[in-house]
């Protein structure tokens, strides 16, 4: 096991993430001595150095090692010699999805999911899904509760030790964020435990608000589990199994049960897929041209006056995390419609997040997120202005932004970049089926002029720094 340097100190991440990633790795070797194996956890300067001063000491005939996660360690990889073999991180390898690809023209992830549950023999009643539907997202796009805000249990944390206070001496010179308090499980063990107590204790009640957003509540009913599949603490194959299994008990209802399964054999498999069949050039493509530098407000801490980027960011900061929604709807959107980069949004959200790797950032923002790979992974671009957000958060209420109004100085910058947006690439999107609504609403506009005026002073604060 090689710890690089130049990998440690290759940008400057999250301390949580940096601590998480090498205390696993440390733990993991310390539990394999445990064992009774011999494990040469190398301290190098690079990983190709890691590789060498081990081929020096030892001369093995061969290294073998699951093939990496990413493109650029999978050409490492290959250029130092070192064999590979099949990763049991997912449960659909690219060349099993190739042969998918090739029996059709285009593909959907309802499709894949679809598939996904067919081969996999999930939820399924013969050849039909269980419940007589494949998916129940209607169910699962419920606003905030109006009451029983505290009715979601907290996650449990764990007590730091000696190893976790010797790893944050090494990674925390070169990174940003709070400390860690014990949120994110470093070990097989404490993963098993959680997603334990999650599948028991919150996937009965995961369906209906997994959309929703509180500022009172940052985890909800969402299972945290992502960073221990993203690092392989936790398997998806486990994770699938006890999910169904508390499915099949009657515990958890199938909003829920579907809900949760389609994000682990669905989404999360279709992405890896997605990274495989169109990378290196995809993490370069900006089809919307968008080229604003990333803004001080996702860098600076209190930077804006927007009570939704406000409450994520500070989420992030201080735990490393936000979820799918406020990533897309709040992060995302508003990146989106402010023509801000897609390469620097991903870069900092790869240094941000607990469960971030390339595979996930790259499809999920290029893609997902900013449009800017022009359509080969959604359908429509992913805008929304206030209303949106005030329907599924608390934020808007007490913000110094009124999410109704498109013009004036307390004007909701969602809002006023949202009209500003599809005016700006009304002649991309007019012909798009699931937004030329939207194109033709914002072109009939009476205050139109107005509207493209207020986003470029709003623009302007963005840059300066006092949006």
């Amino acid at each position: 096991m090689i710890e690089s340097r130049a990998k440690i100190t290759s940008r400057r991440w999250h301390v949580q993430r940096a601590h998480f990633i090498v205390t696993s790795m440390r733990r993991f070797a310390g539990e394999l001595q445990d064992a009774g194996f011999e494990v040469d956890y190398r301290f190098a300067d690079s990983m190709q150095e890691g590789v060498q001063l081990h081929i020096n000491e030892y001369a093995p005939e061969q290294i073998l090692a699951t093939e990496p996660n990413s493109f650029a360690a999978r050409t490492l990889v290959s250029k130092l010699g070192v064999q590979s073999v099949k990763s049991n991180q997912f449960l659909c390898h690219p060349e099993l999805y190739q042969n998918f690809m090739n029996s059709r023209k285009t593909i959907k992830m309802e499709d894949f999911y679809r598939w996904q549950r067919r081969r996999l023999d999930v939820l399924m009643d013969g050849d039909e899904p269980v419940g007589g539907r494949w998916n129940f997202d209607d169910e699962n796009r419920q606003g905030p509760p109006k009451t029983e805000r505290d009715r979601w249990p907290k996650p449990e944390p764990v007590v730091l030790d000696s190893l976790d206070a010797e790893v944050l001496a090494d990674v925390s010179t070169n990174s940003w964020g709070a400390l860690p308090t014990g949120q994110w499980a470093t070990s097989r063990a404490g993963a098993v435990h959680r997603m334990k107590y999650f599948m028991k204790n919150i996937l009965p009640m995961f369906g209906e608000h997994e959309d929703a957003m509180l500022a009172s509540n940052w985890h909800l009913a969402h299972s945290l589990l992502s960073p221990y599949l993203n690092i392989g603490l936790l398997l998806p194959e486990e994770v699938l199994d006890a999910a169904v299994k508390e499915f099949e008990s009657g515990r958890v209802p199938i909003n829920s049960a579907e809900g949760f399964i389609r994000q682990i054999i669905g989404w999360r498999e279709y992405i890896w897929n997605c990274y495989w069949q169109w990378m290196p050039d995809y993490a370069e493509l900006n089809s919307l041209n968008a080229s604003r530098d990333l803004p001080k407000l996702f860098t600076k801490r209190d930077a804006t006056s927007m009570n939704c980027m406000k409450s994520v960011l500070d989420g992030v900061y201080q735990r490393s995390y936000a979820h799918h929604i406020e990533r897309l709807m709040i992060l995302g959107n508003f990146a989106l419609i402010a023509g801000i980069n897609p390469q620097q949004l991903t870069q900092w959200m790869w240094n941000s997040f607990i469960d971030a790797a390339e595979w996930v950032m790259v499809p999920n923002v290029v893609g997902m997120s900013q449009y800017a790979d022009g359509g080969l992974l959604a359908t429509k671009p992913y805008a929304s202005g206030g209303a949106y957000i005030d329907r599924m958060s608390d934020h808007c209420k007490g913000c110094a932004y009124d999410r109704k109004k498109r013009v004036g100085e307390n004007a909701c910058p969602f809002t006023v970049l949202y009209w500003d947006f599809f005016l700006r690439h009304e002649q991309r999107f007019v012909k798009n089926p699931r937004v030329a609504r939207q194109v033709r609403a914002a072109q009939q506009l009476a205050d139109r002029e107005e509207v493209r005026a207020t986003a470029v002073t709003i623009i302007t604060r963005l840059e300066r720094g006092d949006l």
